[in-house]
C-alpha cells in the first residue's frame, strides 16, 4: 500500500490487547498468547520502519498488570528479559532507539539490567524511536511529573508564574517526544486504560476487533488509512468551513 507521507501519523501509539483471549480461543495457556504477542510486536516495528513512522509507543505492561496471577507476571517478566536480550542486536542494526517509560524501578533488577543494555546500545539510533510503556500508568506518570516539577521549580517563582502546558509537559516521561497522532487499541475494547492520559488529548483513536497476536501489517495499514481520511481540527474549525459561515 502506498500511503502519502502527509497521511501517516508521526507518532503511533498502540494498546496491545487480546493475548489471553487469543490463547483461550485456541485452547492454549495464556502464556502462549503472550509469546505470539511478541511476534506481533516485531511485525509492528518492522512495519513502522518500512512506512517511515518515526515514533512508536507500545503499551506493554501496565501498573495494574502487577495484580495479575503471580505465575503470569513472573512469566511476562521472564519473557521481557529474554526479548530484550534476544532482540538487542536487531534493534541496533535496524536503527531503532529503545526507551522505557513508566515506573522503571518496579521492574525486577535483572529485567532492568537487560533493558538498560538495550537503551545504552541504541541511544544514538535515529530511524525509529521505540518507546516501551512498562509498569506504566497515565495517572501515575502525571503524579511523578508533579513531583519532578516541585523539585525543580525555579527559585523565587511561584508555580503559577511558571506553570504552562509546555512547561508541565517537560516533566513527563515523554518530554522530548511529540504527542501521539494515532492511538490503536486491539481486541474490540473501547477505552484507553490509563494510557498516556495527558499526551492523547487530541490523538485520533482507532479500535479494531483483531486480537493483538493477529494484528499484522495489513491491519496496521487499515488503521493508517482511517487516520489519513480524518480531518484533525484540534478543537478548531476548518478554514473553509469558517469562511463559508462568515460569507453565508
Amino acid at each position: 500500500m502506498n500511503i502519502a507521507s502527509n497521511r501517516k501519523p508521526k507518532h503511533l501509539a498502540v494498546i496491545m490487547d487480546g493475548n489471553g483471549r487469543w490463547a483461550k480461543l485456541r485452547g492454549l495457556p495464556r502464556v502462549e498468547g503472550h509469546r505470539q504477542g511478541m511476534k506481533a510486536v516485531k511485525t509492528c516495528i518492522l512495519s513502522c520502519l518500512d512506512l517511515k513512522i518515526p515514533y512508536l509507543t507500545l503499551y506493554a505492561f501496565s501498573l495494574e498488570n502487577w495484580e495479575r496471577p503471580f505465575r503470569e507476571v513472573r512469566f511476562l517478566m521472564k519473557l521481557l528479559q529474554t526479548y530484550a536480550r534476544r532482540e538487542r542486536d536487531f534493534f541496533h542494526k535496524k536503527g531503532v532507539r529503545v526507551r522505557v517509560i513508566g515506573d522503571f524501578e518496579k521492574l525486577p533488577t535483572i529485567v532492568r539490567r537487560e533493558l538498560q543494555e538495550v537503551i545504552n546500545l541504541t541511544r544514538d539510533n535515529t530511524k525509529l524511536e521505540l518507546q516501551l510503556a512498562l509498569s506504566y500508568g497515565g495517572r501515575n506518570e502525571i503524579l511523578r511529573a508533579v513531583e519532578r516539577l516541585v523539585d525543580a521549580r525555579e527559585s523565587g517563582k511561584s508555580a503559577k508564574e511558571v506553570l504552562t502546558e509546555e512547561y508541565f509537559s517537560s516533566f513527563l516521561d515523554t518530554a522530548d517526544l511529540p504527542d501521539p497522532d494515532l492511538v490503536i487499541r486491539t481486541s474490540g475494547e473501547h477505552r484507553v486504560s490509563n494510557f498516556l492520559l495527558w499526551q492523547i488529548a487530541y490523538s485520533e483513536l482507532y479500535f479494531t476487533e483483531r486480537l493483538w497476536p493477529e494484528f499484522d501489517r495489513i491491519e496496521l495499514e487499515k488503521a493508517i488509512q482511517s487516520f489519513g481520511a480524518r480531518s484533525r481540527r484540534f478543537g478548531k474549525v476548518e478554514f473553509s468551513q469558517d469562511l463559508s459561515s462568515q460569507t453565508g
